[in-house]
């Protein structure tokens, strides 16, 4: 079965539990970071559901969760919760990608100390994150994985009734 083959794959790639974790924590800043600014976009524009949250009249950025979640993980790792091969490791290495990402998206407004990120100084946050980025991902980047699974989706044969080899 498809998804047998893509748990195999996953498990042959990423026994190292650093190396998952690094996947993780990646996979969740970039997703993190592209939906963040998507919703921000929608915002700026009016367009969606979606609002600035506020508070008494502050304007509560999500640097502040991203920062709230990096203190909650970094707590946890502390106390070798969320250390080793277990579903509270993948979920904090999840929870760190997703906080960094918060967090680094504003990385102008923290740099700048006023809210920059729709001027020219906004892009320091880009560059942050591209940067942070990187540096997460050379844990796992190279592709072994992906390619793996590539082959695996090539060997599917759609007469066998989604079976794969």
């Amino acid at each position: 079965m498809f998804w047998r083959g893509i748990r195999r794959l996953y498990g042959h790639h990423f026994a190292d539990e650093r190396r998952e974790r690094l996947f993780l924590a990646s996979g969740a800043f970039f997703v993190t970071f592209l939906i963040v600014r998507m919703i921000t976009i929608s915002i700026r524009m009016s367009v969606g559901p979606f609002h600035n949250v506020a508070t008494g009249g502050v304007h509560i950025h999500h640097l502040v969760w991203g920062i709230l979640l990096l203190l909650v993980v970094g707590y946890v790792w502390l106390l070798e919760i969320g250390v080793g091969s277990s579903w509270i490791a993948s979920l904090t290495a999840l929870a760190f990608g997703v906080g960094a990402a918060l967090t680094l998206d504003e990385f102008a407004l923290w740099l700048n100390l006023r809210d920059v990120y729709w001027q020219q100084q906004g892009r320091e946050s880009i560059e942050a994150v591209l940067i942070f980025g990187g540096l997460l991902s050379v844990g796992w980047w190279g592709w072994p994985f992906f390619r793996d699974v590539a082959l695996l989706i090539a060997r599917h044969k759609p007469d066998t009734g989604g079976a794969y080899e």
